[in-house]
């Protein structure tokens, strides 16, 4: 674990042995459509509160589902406020059971439909429609500025409000699609650097959302890692006290300060 967060600055990984897992028996997808973002964020929360740990949880909000929609002519519910994207898997009875369970959750939480794919054509479809969620984003404006501010599943319904929220605050546009079976959302801003007026109204956007998710417990990044991008908010999350032990494990194995030297924790 250290050595994977480190982001290769305490070594070179140079042969790594990975472990086969085989397919699951059954599987049960569906597309749960919503009338606002909010009551998506509050499914996700309902689910996990049923004990229902989906293989496959992914949101979209409606701008990101539009924009997606006209690329690969899905066929997604282009009124929806969000949408989600959920699979269980398993042994059969148990998928039986947890999709019952997460259906009942849907509906609970105001889904308007629950479409289940008619068969392995129409679920690949479906989920090629969020894979292609990222390249779409990025061509309607010149700049794509993607993050991966992740918080406790259960305060994903806050922090949707909250991106939400300061995206009407400082004016700019946003896409949001994500994990959200692991908390992990994807903002996606999109604006042109070009324009610094705007940008900079992009980087005071990032920097109150990713204070909001430090203060719902959350991290500045679910998957992507710190980087140099992050580095200004680390301390934020952390502390002084966990900068500078980092230093010094740093020093301790890299004493020349060889591997990705311009990262934070440099020495």
């Amino acid at each position: 674990g250290l050595m994977i967060q480190s982001e290769g600055t305490l070594g070179v990984i140079s042969q790594a042995v990975l472990k086969l897992v085989p397919p699951p028996k059954a599987s049960r997808a569906c597309m749960a459509v919503f009338p606002d973002v909010q009551s998506a964020a509050q499914a996700v929360a309902g689910i996990i509160a049923a004990h229902v740990l989906p293989c496959t949880l992914e949101f979209l909000d409606n701008n990101t589902i539009v924009r997606v929609d006209d690329f690969t002519k899905a066929g997604l519910p282009r009124e929806a406020g969000a949408i989600l994207l959920i699979e269980v898997d398993g042994h059969p009875a148990q998928v039986e059971d947890d999709a019952a369970a997460v259906e009942k959750v849907l509906k609970a939480n105001g889904a308007t439909a629950v479409h289940v794919p008619k068969d392995a054509a129409e679920k690949f479809k479906l989920w090629e429609a969020r894979r292609m969620a990222l390249p779409v984003l990025a061509r309607a404006r010149p700049t794509t500025v993607l993050e991966d501010a992740t918080v406790p599943r259960s305060q994903i319904p806050a922090m949707m409000q909250a991106v939400n929220d300061i995206a009407a605050k400082y004016k700019v546009e946003v896409g949001t699609f994500g994990h959200a079976g692991d908390g992990n959302l994807h903002p996606t801003f999109l604006c042109d650097k070009r324009d610094a007026e705007e940008y900079h109204r992009v980087e005071e956007a990032i920097d109150e959302m990713f204070d909001t998710a430090i203060k719902l417990n959350g991290t500045l990044s679910g998957e992507h890692g710190i980087g140099t991008a992050k580095a200004k908010w680390m301390e934020k999350e952390t502390s002084r006290g966990t900068i500078l032990f980092s230093q010094r494990m740093r020093r301790a194995l890299d004493p020349k300060g060889l591997l990705n030297p311009t990262k934070l924790v440099g020495i």
